[in-house]
């Protein structure tokens, strides 16, 4: 039981770190307990290893809110989060967005495991007759982003052309002999990750002292975000290629529409999508037998058989793992807080990028990839990662790496 223990509490505290340091994805630590798993299991059991990437992804769902608030660097489940969040900062407000954040986290992951019973009697009888529609509805959905995210026809054509542009590459790779681990980790390092770095390595943004005393309180407007954020989290679980930036606007709509005087609930319900989203794509390896994220498909692979035992051992785990995660992002949020002035910001986006991209390399050595190849993927996923900051459209179009793939599949369904 120590040994289960000790590897939630690593877990959370890697999940941690990949969530405070910008550009590093939670998937690439996965990637790497995953190629190393055939080593890794000769050691400890498969359910050691299941807790920790869990765990690791709890934490990293909850803390990576942090980074994107404070340092302007988001990752795609926060994106939509950055301007009410800045909005708060700019007020010396930087430490109630976090328990803003913390609050919506922790509370969707109490609203996904109280609604868990409903979705295990219903989903898999619905999503058997309603599997052959999923294209459709994905369609729709996609349509429906880009009516919400863009204000103007120009707009508009630049993120059908980035969506389908990021879609394309994600359909090549994904149909090529290259190990999903490495063109993959090639792909978010390059669109979300190194792209985002390299951008606001040229802005020049002020932080204000941020108020060492903050005024806190669970009311109407707070709880109504969490309940938001956990339905919309639990809603992505059966509309694969769809992640937080997609719930988001989901909640988005669950919350009353914009966020004008609305910048509390929609930070709450926004980082409950988070930590909903990571939970449930757990859920659905048991309910449909398809694992709905990264750290998922590792999950699946590594323990070859799900059982429900199983799924109430997970979801326990994902409970003690964002109570840990709760309190590390309250004394991590304040830390950055009263410090974020101090920070040299420029010589950490350089470390990042270098380790992000000696990692790349890394892995397609490790993988047998053609290295030119997998250069050429990644300079090209960063140059159109660029785009959306130039172009002034939402970056949450170039999840048409993984939508337009599985618009693909499930029409040929």
């Amino acid at each position: 039981m120590f040994d289960l223990i000790l590897a939630c509490i690593i877990g959370v505290l890697c999940g941690a770190v990949t969530g405070l340091i910008p550009g590093i994805h939670v998937n690439t630590v996965g990637a790497f307990i995953f190629a190393s798993s055939s080593f890794l299991l000769a050691s400890y059991s498969p359910e050691l290893l299941c807790i920790f990437l869990i765990s690791m992804a709890i934490s990293h769902a909850l803390l990576e809110f942090i980074p994107s608030m404070f340092l302007g660097v988001p990752e795609e489940g926060t994106i939509l989060s950055i301007l009410p969040g800045h909005q708060l900062l700019i007020e010396g407000r930087g430490k109630e967005a976090v328990r803003l954040a913390a609050v919506g986290g922790f509370g969707a992951i109490l609203i996904t495991a109280l609604i868990l019973p409903i979705f295990i009697i219903t989903l898999p009888a619905v999503y058997g007759p309603i599997k052959p529609y999923i294209w459709i509805l994905l369609v729709i959905i996609v349509i429906f982003m880009f009516i919400r995210l863009n204000a103007n026809l120009r707009s508009l054509l630049w993120s059908v052309l980035l969506f389908l542009f990021s879609g394309i590459m994600g359909y090549i790779l994904m149909n090529s002999p290259i190990s999903s681990n490495v063109s993959l980790l090639c792909i978010f390092t390059g669109l979300f990750g190194v792209s985002t770095l390299i951008y606001s390595l040229q802005q020049h943004s002020f932080v204000p002292t941020q108020n060492r005393f903050y005024h806190f309180k669970i009311n109407g407007d707070i709880l109504r975000g969490i309940f938001a954020g956990g339905i919309a989290g639990s809603v992505l679980g059966f509309l694969p290629g769809f992640g937080p930036a997609q719930g988001s606007l989901i909640a988005q709509e669950l919350i009353g529409g914009g966020t004008e005087n609305n910048n509390e609930r929609f930070i709450t319900a926004v980082s409950g999508v988070n930590t909903a989203d990571t939970l449930f794509s757990l859920v659905m390896i048991f309910l449909i037998g398809n694992p709905r994220s990264g750290i998922a498909v590792y999950v699946k692979n590594i323990l070859q058989n799900f059982d429900f035992n199983h799924l109430i051992f997970f979801v326990f785990t994902a409970l003690t793992a964002v109570s840990i995660s709760l309190v590390l992002c309250l004394k991590l949020g304040d830390i950055v807080s009263e410090s974020i002035e101090k920070i040299d910001y420029r010589k950490l986006s350089w470390v990042v990028i270098t380790f992000m991209s000696l990692l790349v390399i890394a892995f397609s050595f490790w993988y047998h990839a053609n290295l030119f190849f997998m250069l050429l993927v990644y300079v090209t996923a960063i140059a159109l990662g660029l785009l959306p900051h130039y172009l002034g459209v939402n970056k949450s179009n170039l999840m048409g790496v993984l939508i337009v793939p599985a618009i693909v599949i499930y029409f040929s369904i």
